[in-house]
């Protein structure tokens, strides 16, 4: 096979010196001394901190977990909230590639760029939470493999759903990098990425809740379900397609410059296409939760303090989104859509917060709360996303075509030498 080089620059021109090209690449696009740098920097500086701390003298010295209650807010937000957050990579990418519905191109990048980031940041905090965070490599390199745990089925598929998402998002960086032969390679992989992506996603996000399967008794009867693998499952959907509504209107006003005219012509109906989808499937939702509580004769719980905030949940934070998103379908209408998937987004995080941890011992006589630190560093984490998912946007095509903007850094200097 011909070897795959980067493009050359224009005759007459000298080639840029790795410390320029590095520079150009660091260089920040925009003001810097902004609010959100200034508070996020902050934010990750203690959490670095604290990460020392943790490292240094155990989980004990930062957290309030304990052997009674190992897993805690890292693994309730940071893990089972942040993967239901990154579903609508493989729900965009499957409408796409699967069904064909092409005016969903425009998100794609952008959708599995979160994914990606989403399983790198959240799903890599699972070493915060672990004891013996070197034991992670266990299940891949044959040392007490495991096999009968739901954790081992959970740890390869996020490793292989990771690379299934490198692959899909790789075009980009060789487009960026000029070069054209290794794109047109990457993009043939696309389709056999996504197929594999999607079949691990069902199944991870399924596996989550089946985690919770084994706490048995453990958890408040309106939560706990053998339907929990299920639930997981469709609440992914709309908890990601949410995501990408939210996502999709903040980069329209923040990176509003990178977008080319077919993104923002199309931004309306992508939106209430995605609408459509997040009602069908917190109908379905809705569906299996109300043949859950009868079949399991959980109704007597309803008339108790957490049949209320159970009530809150399912009815003020799934019920009434799915109406806003009905209506936001019938007036058009972009601003109910964004408030109805923040609502969504909330009853996500409020559910899997929920079963890890509210309704998980509720009756314990010593509850579990999260320590200031624990929040400080999953606040940091979020941050560090953020700050990656923006320079990622900034630099390479993602939200629109190629040009000056989203070039590789040689082809921006020869671009203004010529």
């Amino acid at each position: 096979m011909a070897s795959i080089t980067p493009a050359l620059p224009a005759p007459g021109i000298s080639q840029p010196s790795s410390l320029q090209r590095l520079q150009e690449v660091l260089r920040p696009r925009g003001p810097i001394w902004t609010p959100f740098n200034v508070i996020s920097v902050m934010i990750m500086a203690l959490g670095a901190a604290l990460l020392v701390v943790r490292f240094a003298y155990g989980l004990g010295a930062i957290t309030n977990l304990s052997q009674d209650v190992p897993w805690g807010l890292w693994i309730g937000f940071d893990v089972v909230t942040g993967v239901a957050f990154a579903g609508g990579a493989y729900v965009v990418t499957f409408m796409v590639y699967v069904l064909g519905l092409k005016h969903y191109r425009p998100i794609v990048r952008a959708t599995v760029l979160n994914g990606l980031l989403a399983y790198a940041f959240y799903a890599g905090a699972l070493l915060l939470d672990l004891g013996r965070p070197w034991n992670v490599i266990n299940p891949i390199i044959g040392n007490k493999f495991g096999v009968s745990s739901v954790l081992f089925l959970v740890a390869w598929h996020f490793m292989l759903y990771m690379m299934a998402e490198f692959v899909e998002f790789s075009p980009a960086i060789a487009e960026w990098l000029g070069w054209e032969r290794l794109r047109k390679v990457l993009h043939s992989l696309t389709l056999a990425a996504v197929i594999i992506g999607v079949t691990l996603s069902t199944l991870h996000q399924s596996g989550l809740g089946a985690l919770y399967l084994m706490a048995g008794s453990k958890i408040h009867p309106l939560w706990y379900s053998q339907l929990l693998p299920l639930l997981f499952l469709v609440s992914s959907v709309f908890a990601g397609l949410s995501m990408v509504i939210l996502e999709g209107t903040l980069s329209h006003r923040v990176f509003n410059h990178r977008l080319d005219d077919d993104g923002r012509l199309s931004h309306k109906g992508i939106v209430l296409g995605l609408s459509r989808v997040c009602a069908l499937a917190m109908f379905v939702y809705l569906f299996l939760k109300v043949i859950d509580i009868v079949r399991d004769q959980d109704l007597v719980w309803l008339a108790t303090g957490m049949g209320a905030w159970y009530l809150f949940e399912v009815v003020g934070l799934v019920l009434i989104p799915c109406l806003l998103f009905m209506a936001a379908l019938r007036r058009r209408s972009l601003s109910l859509a964004r408030i109805a998937s923040g609502m969504a987004l909330a009853g996500i995080v409020l559910n899997r917060i929920n079963v890890s941890m509210i309704a998980y011992r509720w009756d314990a006589a010593v509850r579990y709360v999260p320590t200031w630190m624990e929040v400080e560093i999953t606040l940091a984490v979020i941050c560090a996303e953020i700050w990656v998912f923006r320079w990622i946007i900034n630099r390479l095509p993602v939200l629109g075509t190629t040009d000056a903007g989203t070039k590789a850094p040689e082809t921006i200097t020869a671009a203004k030498e010529a």
